[in-house]
């Protein structure tokens, strides 16, 4: 899991070392940006019922060498650019397969008989925290290489390839939770298991699916949209000023895992309602840092949009442990992380309406949708509990 955040950051943070030094403009950058999502999709939909059927380990590890492989492609990049798009796609197929079946993973393994979580609420966030590692560890390190090192878009990505094979050494070493089985039927009478699958479904689609995509659209307009608007007097600086970001938006999403296991104890929509309310108050401040160019509202801007970012992943990942029998949690996992990681469009999106509008405008747009969706899913939740 952190090599998996590892790999999808790692790019971020060399955004503006690939317009100064490959002449890539705004838009090209932001389109490279995004197709890692085109990536993800396939990854993530396929890598769930694949590891259903097949078991965890084997699309692990499938995932770990698909992403070293995209590295590669991405380290020939300055001599070639064009290997930078089937690179980036390649890391988003990567890292969707690595995320449904590591997550559910994590969550097995930190479940009796394997661990002793107490609850699967706790399990399920534990995967969470270890993206969040990979997601700030990997951009800082990728953005100080870049600012010193030689051949820094060479040499910036080495540690993505180390680490992919610690992971996978660590992952031999695993037991499966889940060994291959060729069906995914439940153990239930077939029409009592179509009414259960039919009632999880509808929850998701009511109060996960709304929330999934600000999951990465809080992180990636942090990361990827706000130093472009305010880095213009940071003089030589903007590579190493783009890590820091990279490293603060989910490093506040870790801080606040105290903060989701307390929420989700007092009101099992808690964590969602006050990750969405932070997302909104961190688009307002990033929408004021903008129009001022302020780099230092940016960063606290980046570390608001981080803890709206760490309580909607927990919230998203507990929901799916509770709604999910255990033959479908990698499916019911792979359609939250595809809803989740279209959020990494948003920047592209914002790039496209500033066309029209001002970026500040835009932002101030985001944070009213984000109200919209807390709304949205306090009034659903509401009816539900008045329901039973």
């Amino acid at each position: 899991m952190t090599a998996s955040g590892w790999s999808a950051n790692q790019f971020s943070a060399l955004l503006g070392s690939y317009r100064s030094e490959l002449g890539l403009t705004a838009a090209g950058t932001t389109a490279l940006f995004g197709i890692y999502v085109l990536g993800l999709i396939p990854g993530l939909l396929l890598g769930g019922p694949l590891a259903d059927r097949r078991g965890r380990r084997p699309v692990v590890f499938l995932a770990l060498g698909t992403s070293a492989l995209a590295t590669c492609l991405l380290m020939i990049g300055p001599a070639a650019s064009a290997f930078l798009w089937p690179g980036r796609f390649l890391t988003g197929i990567g890292a969707g397969a690595l995320l449904t079946a590591g997550s559910v993973w994590v969550k097995e393994l930190s479940s009796p008989p394997y661990g002793t979580a107490p609850n699967p609420g706790v399990a399920a966030r534990r995967s969470g925290l270890f993206l969040s590692a990979g997601f700030a560890t990997g951009g800082l390190a990728a953005s100080l290489i870049a600012q010193w090192a030689p051949h820094p878009m060479v040499t910036a990505y080495l540690p993505h390839l180390f680490l992919s094979a610690l992971a996978a050494l660590c992952a031999a070493r695993a037991p499966e939770s889940s060994p291959a089985h060729p069906g995914t039927a439940s153990s239930a009478p077939a029409p009592v298991a179509r009414r259960e699958q039919r009632a999880s479904a509808a929850e998701f689609r009511r109060l996960v699916a709304p929330v999934a995509p600000w999951v990465f659209i809080a992180p990636t307009v942090a990361f990827a949209t706000l130093p472009g608007l305010v880095d213009a007097d940071l003089k030589g600086w903007q590579t190493v000023y783009a890590g820091v970001i990279t490293a603060v938006t989910p490093g506040a999403g870790i801080l606040v895992a105290p903060l989701a296991r307390s929420l989700a104890a007092r009101h099992r929509l808690a964590t969602g309602a006050i990750g969405l309310a932070a997302v909104a108050l961190g688009l307002l401040i990033a929408a004021f840092a903008a129009a001022q160019a302020q780099p230092v509202v940016a960063l606290i801007a980046s570390m608001v949009l981080g803890a709206g970012y760490g309580l909607c992943v927990a919230y998203g990942l507990t929901e799916v442990a509770a709604l999910a029998p255990s033959h479908r949690l990698a499916r019911l996992t792979s359609y939250f992380w595809t809803l989740a990681y279209l959020g990494f469009l948003a920047p592209y999106v914002i790039t496209l309406c500033t066309g029209v509008f001002s970026p500040p405008t835009v932002l101030i747009g985001a944070a009213v949708l984000a109200v919209f969706t807390l709304v949205a899913i306090a009034y659903r939740g509401t009816r539900r509990a008045r329901a039973h």
